[in-house]
C-alpha cells in the first residue's frame, strides 16, 4: 500500500472534530494541549482522537450530522445508483475513515452483545459498504482508463479515491503506451 493511503487514518485521527459536552467538567491537559474547561451543552472542536476518548468516557458526544450511520449509508448507495453513467457523486473527504470506525464500532457491538438484531444490522452494514465501495472502485476504474477527467470530476472524490484514481491512470496509461509503442515498432 503507498505510504500516503497508510497515514490517511493517522491525518484523520488528528484532524479538527466537532463534539457536545454532557456536562460540566475542568481544563484537561496533555502534553501541550489544554481541552476546556468544558460547559454541558456546548459545543467544541479538538482533535478527533481527543473527541473519541471523551465520547468515550461519557463526557461528550459528537455532533449528530458527524456520525456516519446506516441512513447515511443507504442515502450514499442510492445517490450511486443513480448516478447516470460515468458519473460519480461526491463524498465528504472524511468517508471513509468515518466508515472504517463505524464499521469497527458496529462489530465491536456484536462482540460485547451478540444479539440477533445487531449481528443483522452489522451484516446490512456490511452489505450496504460492500456495494457502495464496489461501484465507485467500479467508476473509477472506467474514469482512469478513459479520456483526461475535469477537474470537476476528480474534485467528487475523496482523498483515497484520488490517490487509487491517479495510480490507475498512470498504470492504464503507461501499459497503453508500452502496447502502441511496440505497435509503432514493428
Amino acid at each position: 500500500m503507498p505510504p500516503k493511503l497508510e497515514n490517511i487514518d493517522f491525518r484523520f485521527e488528528n484532524t479538527p472534530a466537532k463534539i457536545v459536552a454532557n456536562r460540566n467538567h475542568p481544563q484537561i491537559k496533555l502534553a501541550g494541549l489544554n481541552i476546556g474547561p468544558l460547559e454541558e451543552g456546548n459545543e467544541y472542536e479538538i482533535y478527533y482522537w481527543i473527541a473519541k476518548e471523551l465520547t468515550e468516557a461519557g463526557m461528550a458526544h459528537f455532533r449528530e450530522d458527524d456520525i456516519l450511520d446506516a441512513t447515511k449509508l443507504y442515502k450514499v448507495q442510492w445517490k450511486e445508483r443513480v448516478q447516470a453513467a460515468g458519473q460519480i457523486s461526491e463524498l465528504p473527504e472524511d468517508f471513509y475513515p468515518k466508515l472504517r470506525r463505524y464499521l469497527k464500532d458496529a462489530k465491536n457491538q456484536i462482540t460485547k452483545q451478540p444479539e440477533p438484531t445487531k449481528v443483522q444490522d452489522y451484516q446490512k452494514i456490511k452489505h450496504l459498504t460492500g456495494d457502495i465501495v464496489n461501484s465507485r472502485l467500479k467508476k473509477i476504474v472506467t474514469l482512469a482508463s478513459g479520456p483526461t477527467q475535469s477537474d470537476q470530476t476528480v474534485k467528487k472524490l475523496t482523498y483515497e479515491e484520488r490517490l487509487i484514481f491517479d495510480q490507475l491512470a498512470k498504470i492504464i496509461h503507461n501499459w497503453r503506451n508500452r502496447i502502441l509503442q511496440h505497435d509503432n515498432e514493428e
